[in-house]
């Protein structure tokens, strides 16, 4: 028996068999294209001659499989770790600094230049058609939402785009209460509490700390006061203060920089410090936490070490050796001061304040010692006023904020702990733009 194929199905033969033809001639173009891809690499791996041996005809891929094992070796004892500190942390237990062969070889790599590649990668322009795939890649990947941007994915021209996006209104409220010190980031609890050593000494982790003074710089306009002995303590305690209020900002600024003094110094009664930490996916826009006038811009060309939680536990002095931009001034309470600390692939910290300010920028030289590029805003004492929520700066990827302020504390007692001002969140805790960090008391009421 003979069968006839009808003449309306001549067409749909054709076209499934050319579109069969078409697929196996991109196949074959794709395995051409690898072919002299392989062939690239191995002519290159014989200095240009173009000839191969049966000694190398495996050494390429064998070095991608070698470098593919490697880092999912090295991803899989991060994990490993992780689990474990989170299993510590549960019991109650702090994992303590300790330093590794990974916080060494870091310290071999150019970061800063590997950050300013990254940086112009993420400024290339993307396809309009390719935008949204690449962004929601993203959002999965590191856990962003979506539903917050403020404009369709589209418009966002590139990853560095999409990293400083704006969020939609009223997505972060700000806590209105007067008596309220709001979180500027969306990120992580890190550290928080109480200046009382001498030194005004922050936490990094258990069994490290880092100086105030190092952090902020050696010109910072700390509330310190030198410790002395006796009923002399005492009696300095109080006119210290008074005599620093009656300089000017601009005297102080102007003075030669501070040298370390053989007697310790200690921070004044009432000087709190909040670090938080931003992962990749979160909001990576700078709110200011009160009303307050910025007085005095430093900037540290620093490292560019990465400022994770495994990172602060085994590279020493992180946030004082990392670049960072410190932004220093006063509130209703008194000395306030943000440092926006930068990180491992962020290239650059946009200052809204001060737009024309660049960070990691090529160096000829880097030295620990190299004082900051500073600048005042207002010699007059006036300053740039910030309101309570508005933007004060960005940056891409993950980061971290330090936070220093003056906050109201009790004069019920010299010698113990309590005071008005108190914090509202605990270690670890996801914290968002707008809500309270801590809150304190009026005293007349």
């Amino acid at each position: 028996m003979k069968f006839r194929v009808h003449r309306t199905l001549g067409f749909p033969l054709r076209l499934a068999g050319a579109y069969k033809i078409n697929h196996v001639q991109a196949y074959r173009h794709f395995g051409s294209f690898l072919n002299k891809l392989s062939a690239s690499a191995k002519a290159s791996i014989n200095n240009g001659a173009g000839r191969s041996s049966d000694g190398n005809s495996f050494l390429v891929p064998g070095a991608t499989m070698a470098t593919i094992l490697m880092l999912g070796a090295l991803h899989a004892r991060r994990l490993y770790e992780d689990k474990k500190v989170e299993e510590a942390r549960e019991k109650g237990i702090e994992i303590e600094f300790h330093p590794d062969v990974k916080a060494s070889f870091l310290r071999m790599l150019p970061l800063r230049t590997i950050s300013r590649i990254w940086g112009s990668l993420m400024g290339v322009e993307l396809p309009v058609w390719l935008r949204p795939h690449v962004y929601k890649g993203w959002a999965r990947a590191f856990h962003s939402n979506l539903e917050e941007v403020d404009l369709p994915l589209e418009n966002y021209a590139s990853l560095r785009n999409f990293f400083v996006r704006k969020l939609r209104k009223g997505s972060r409220p700000i806590d209105p209460d007067p008596r309220c010190l709001v979180s500027p980031v969306d990120g992580i609890v890190m550290r928080f509490g109480e200046l009382k050593q001498a030194g005004a000494m922050i936490e990094q982790v258990k069994g490290f700390s880092y100086s105030l003074s190092s952090l902020l710089g050696a010109n910072s306009v700390l509330p310190m006061v030198a410790e002395k002995s006796g009923d002399e303590n005492t009696s300095n305690e109080e006119s210290v203060p008074s005599n620093q209020s009656k300089k000017s900002w601009w005297s102080i600024i102007l003075a030669s920089p501070k040298v370390w003094d053989p007697m310790p110094a200690s921070p004044m009664k009432g000087l709190f410090y909040c670090v938080l930490y931003l992962r990749p996916g979160d909001y990576h826009r700078i709110h200011s936490p009160v009303d307050w006038n910025v007085m005095v811009r430093r900037h540290f060309s620093g490292r560019l070490f990465p400022v994770n939680e495994r990172a602060t536990r085994t590279i020493r002095n992180l946030y004082v050796e990392n670049e960072r931009v410190v932004l220093e001034g006063q509130w209703q309470q008194g000395f306030f001061a943000i440092a926006a600390v930068g990180a491992t692939n962020i290239g650059s910290i946009e200052l809204f304040v001060e737009p024309e300010l660049q960070t990691n920028r090529p160096r000829k030289r880097l030295t620990q010692s190299e004082p900051p590029d500073e600048r005042v805003y207002a010699p007059d004492g006036a300053g740039v006023m910030i309101k309570k929520g508005d933007e004060v700066a960005a940056f891409n990827m993950g980061s971290t904020v330090v936070l220093v302020f003056q906050a109201p504390v009790s004069e019920s007692s010299r010698h113990d702990s309590s005071s008005e001002f108190s914090f509202c969140i605990k270690q670890g805790d996801r914290i968002r733009v707008g809500q309270a960090l801590g809150r304190w008391q009026d005293p007349q009421q």
